[in-house]
């Protein structure tokens, strides 16, 4: 079948926001998102200006992904059997740590290639830590009912986060410069980290870390192991729906994932808008504004179903955007094709997470978010080894160009598969 069931009951429209633990928690997640968003723009903008070097910008690329590709399962294990709270602490704190080491290479001058790859590497495994264990989060907050529009408006403040990261960033870059602005960066992360200490779970919650209901008291948790962790691609394998939004992910990660944000201070420069100030900042605001809007129409309308044929058409536009911005010399049409790019990414985004989440088995939830991470945000690994290979060949425009393509094509493929009919059924519903 091609739909998801949706639990009864029709969830209020913007619900999340009003619920006293899941709005703030998205709130203090937004903030988080946008110091990463802040220090990238910081981060990158002196790494270009420094060593104007493609293959820099695929090792950024590589060096950031890689963790999530090797252990975001375990990430996701780790927060099936801990407090997640505690979880995202320890990557919040680690973040933090981050923004402090690059404020001081820079205000000191002394930043070498091998530091910035190793915070690079520091800082994915500050996110791998994250990912996992916020979305397990999300979903103990808000419940099955509640949960579409949950990743909804979480998703919507990420975009909104990065929004407002370019524009921070700037005027950081801009007033008080890449050293100052990374240690005013720190306090960003403070809220949602403060916040996880005094939240407290209730009976209704589902988010109490506690084993499980039924457990005999005083009876030990069985160990997991790296081995048994991954065990749970045998539940993604056997499931259709499931399976195919974990490759849509790892298809979008793997041929544009962060590329266009990586390589944007190039195409600002050819598109004549240069690489710091206002031109080039409208062209990241650009992408966030398109996620902000379609994530408040999806939430205020709710005409969008959660079923794979609506992420398998957003991820098509979201590639034939990325065609059209790649292959564009006029500034104003980028624009737009980054607007409705967004639009189209916090579509696909947002509906493959529901998805995954609400089709997950309850005592495999965290491994199968941890899945989806390796094979989604992990796979932006490789479109790192990509914009370094042919971005050293043909430019990074080239690199991008090339990655819009096969994801357009490949979203085609994969929808052809995913949405045919099983054997025995004359019409599937989306």
């Amino acid at each position: 079948m091609n739909s998801v069931e949706v639990p009864e009951n029709t969830p209020r429209k913007f619900g999340a926001l009003r619920d006293r633990r899941t709005g703030p928690y998205i709130a203090g997640g937004a903030l988080s998102m946008m110091a990463d968003n802040v220090e990238h723009v910081l981060a990158y903008w002196v790494l270009w200006q420094t060593f104007h070097s493609p293959w820099l910008v695929g090792f950024q690329i590589v060096s950031h992904w890689l963790p999530y590709l090797l252990f975001s399962v375990a990430a996701g294990a780790l927060a099936e059997r801990f407090d997640p709270r505690r979880v995202i602490q320890i990557g919040q704190a680690l973040f933090m740590a981050v923004s402090a080491a690059w404020g001081v290479l820079f205000i000191t001058g002394s930043l070498q290639l091998w530091h910035a790859c190793v915070l690079l590497v520091l800082h994915g495994l500050a996110g791998c830590l994250w990912m996992p264990a916020e979305q397990l989060l999300l979903y103990k907050f808000a419940g099955p009912r509640e949960l579409p529009g949950a990743i909804r408006m979480n998703a919507t403040f990420r975009s909104l986060a990065f929004l407002a990261g370019p524009v921070v960033g700037s005027a950081l870059l801009l007033g008080l410069g890449p050293a100052v602005g990374m240690f005013v960066n720190i306090l960003f992360y403070l809220p949602l980290t403060v916040f996880l200490w005094f939240v407290r779970f209730d009976k209704t919650s589902g988010a109490d870390p506690r084993p499980p209901a039924g457990t005999p008291a005083g009876a030990k948790a069985k160990p997991m192991t790296l081995i048994s962790a991954f065990s749970v691609l045998g539940t993604i394998r056997k499931d259709r729906q499931l399976l195919g939004m974990i490759i849509l992910s790892a298809l979008s990660a793997a041929t544009i994932g962060s590329v266009i944000q990586n390589a944007m201070p190039e195409f600002a420069e050819s598109l004549g808008a240069g690489s710091a100030g206002l031109a080039y900042g409208v062209l990241l605001f650009a992408n966030g504004a398109g996620g902000v809007i379609g994530g408040f129409l999806l939430e205020a309308t709710g005409k969008v179903p959660i079923s794979p044929r609506t992420a398998i058409i957003a991820t098509t536009v979201l590639g034939i955007t990325t065609i059209v911005f790649a292959s564009s010399s006029i500034y104003p049409l980028a624009v737009v094709a980054l607007f409705i790019g967004g639009i189209a990414r916090i579509t696909s985004d947002s509906t493959a997470m529901s998805i995954v989440q609400l089709r997950a088995p309850d005592d495999e939830r965290g491994r199968v978010i941890g899945a989806y991470t390796m094979f989604g945000p992990g796979m932006m690994t490789f479109s790192g080894l990509t914009v370094a290979v042919l971005g050293s060949l043909f430019g990074l425009r080239g690199s991008v160009l090339f990655g819009g393509t096969v994801l357009t094509l490949g979203a085609i493929v994969l929808g052809i598969v995913v949405l045919r009919p099983r054997r025995g059924q004359t019409q599937e519903h989306s």
